[in-house]
């Protein structure tokens, strides 16, 4: 048994996160944190909202209400969403926790004790018609490096040149649109990160199993010389800029701690409340010294906060001196897409979670989204692709199979585990399947190969019907009800086990069947040390029943008013 810390990128407290957000970094934690579990180990998944920076301030106000009061709404709104779509977090957060303040607070004391931070009057877009600095991301205009006229203050989405939003041609405000704009001078606080680029090339360069996405994103930022980064934003709604001995530093009342420096140090506060809740040691699972050397740390997030986590947050850590642990392993995904464009929740474009779930059952979302996982590269979502997941592979491959043997039993044999017949050929050919399939399963889930897992997962329950068909009980039961009593107990064992294996997937079916079978829900862990067991781990005579309908297909219709209400096909 390993211990393993799972945590997912934070959720921006803007809004309910559409599909994209939930697919590229809380559904994969979720899947893996699950899957861990099930195969016995220790297991520690958190996560929070994310409620500092200019986004929250712009939303709150657009919604006519104070930042403190809205990230409350939205941090409660974001849980429930969570909830809907089974997201297993054994904690969820808030960035903007007493605790995240005062680890926050902590982290930039000890940063500049060891020379790592310094003051630095800085050239920033201000906005006369907004009345504020504007953030990079919300100053566009024409990159100097390629001519793309969209580009961000921070980096161009065309060429990946990295910015400074005072390089842009002709800048404007992405907030009101507004040209008039002016350069002026502000005090910010600074990380010396090119004091330790050579310590994070080498981390980066040691790192194994991470995803050449990941490792390319991060090279890509040390190779163009790893910049100073501004840590301190002119905003009001933040984590106070103090002295450590708590009083507000001089000249940085009316600053902030920039939302990309408190954001990831809200893990180790999320898991200190979480210990506070629960009474777990969270120093275990976060400094080396106290036992945390032995944990397998994986972070999941969407390639946009790739430099973030690889680069700036490990300058935190190492640069502190204190014996912080390290990611071990970084799941990153690329984008799925919204017909040909990104899913964008200031834009309200795609569809969200909370719309999603009001159409179709979190499983059907889940399953899609980690079977079209945008792993190697961006994946487009269509609703007739959706239709194709749903219907072809939960409704006609899974469905089908647990409806048809389970009926199957209830009218012919009691509704219990028949006894009787001896095993042939067609068993031996379904063990021989399980025997390579199953561990080439818990491979692609410990790799986090999420569509490899789910091709494995779909081609199981596709080898539980070919294994009906070659059985055939129903022929068989005409003229021999023994031989038919085989097919029809390892049909039901193979319940079980797919009930099993849905299990990280798709919790609620995978419970459903579970319970039609009758197995308690203690003993639903993966136990496949003995693979020919599997087809007789049911007592004979157990009682079992048929679950309700699994999964209702999508029809074309289903499809026509989706995109009616959603977008989609434009």
């Amino acid at each position: 048994m390993s211990r393993i810390l799972i945590t997912s990128a934070l959720p921006y407290i803007n809004g309910v996160k559409h599909m994209g957000n939930l697919a590229g970094s809380m559904l994969p934690a979720d899947v893996y944190a699950r899957a861990m579990r099930l195969l016995g180990h220790d297991v520690l998944y958190i996560c929070a909202t994310d409620e500092h920076g200019t986004p929250a301030e712009l939303a709150a106000s657009d919604a006519g209400m104070g930042v403190a009061e809205y990230c409350d709404t939205m941090h409660a709104a974001q849980a429930a969403a969570g909830a809907d779509f089974k997201l297993s977090y054994d904690y969820f957060g808030r960035s903007s926790a007493p605790s995240n303040h005062a680890l926050t607070q902590h982290f930039a004391h000890v940063l500049e004790a060891q020379d790592l931070i310094y003051e630095k009057v800085s050239k920033q877009v201000y906005s006369n018609a907004d009345g504020r600095f504007l953030p990079d991301r919300y100053v566009e205009g024409t990159c100097p490096n390629c001519d793309f006229d969209a580009a961000r203050g921070d980096q161009c989405d065309n060429c990946g040149k990295l910015l400074d939003p005072i390089d842009l041609i002709n800048p404007y405000s992405a907030v009101s649109g507004s040209k008039d704009v002016e350069i002026r001078e502000t005090n910010h606080l600074y990380l010396r990160q090119s004091a330790l680029s050579d310590r994070l090339r080498a981390w980066v360069d040691a790192s194994e199993g991470w995803p050449s996405l990941a490792t390319s994103i991060a090279r890509k930022w040390l190779d163009e010389g790893l910049r100073d980064r501004a840590i301190t934003r002119d905003l009001s709604w933040g984590i106070p800029v103090t002295n450590p001995d708590g009083s507000r530093r001089a000249g940085f009342e009316d600053k902030v701690f920039y939302v990309w420096f408190d954001a990831p140090i809200a893990y180790i506060a999320a898991t200190q409340d979480w210990a506070a809740k629960t009474g777990g040691d969270w120093q275990q699972w976060w400094k080396t010294d106290a036992g945390a050397d032995d944990v397998q740390y994986v972070q999941f997030m969407g390639k946009d906060n790739v430099a973030f986590h690889t680069l700036s947050f490990p300058t935190s850590l190492i640069g502190s001196a204190e014996p912080w642990k390290l990611v071990d392993q970084l799941k990153a995904f690329n984008w799925v897409t919204w017909y040909g464009g990104k899913f964008s929740t200031s834009a309200k474009r795609g569809v969200f979670m909370d719309q999603a779930i009001s159409i179709a059952p979190s499983d059907n979302w889940r399953w899609h989204l980690m079977a079209n996982a945008p792993e190697g590269d961006d994946a487009a979502f269509t609703w007739e692709e959706f239709a194709v997941s749903v219907n072809s592979d939960l409704a006609n491959v899974l469905g089908n199979f647990v409806n048809r043997i389970t009926k199957y039993a209830a009218g012919k044999f009691d509704g219990k585990v028949p006894s009787g017949g001896t095993e042939g050929e067609d068993e031996a050919w379904i063990t021989a399947e399980l025997e390579t399939r199953l561990p080439a399963l818990i491979a692609h889930y410990e790799a986090r190969e999420f569509r490899k897992a789910m091709e494995q997962t779909r081609a199981i329950w596709a080898a539980g019907n070919e294994y009906l068909t070659k059985a055939a009980p129903w022929t068989h039961y005409k003229t021999d009800v023994d031989a038919a009593a085989v097919g029809v107990r390892a049909g039901l064992n193979l319940v079980a086990l797919f009930g099993i294996i849905a299990q990280p997937i798709i919790p609620d079916a995978a419970g459903k069947i579970l319970n039609a079978m009758g197995i308690p829900e203690n003993n639903r862990t993966w136990n496949f040390g003995d693979i020919p067991a599997l087809l007789n781990a049911l007592p004979e005579g157990h009682a079992v029943s048929a679950p309700d309908v699994l999964f209702s297909k999508i029809e074309d219709a289903d499809i026509t008013d989706w995109a009616t209400k959603f977008g989609g096909g434009e």
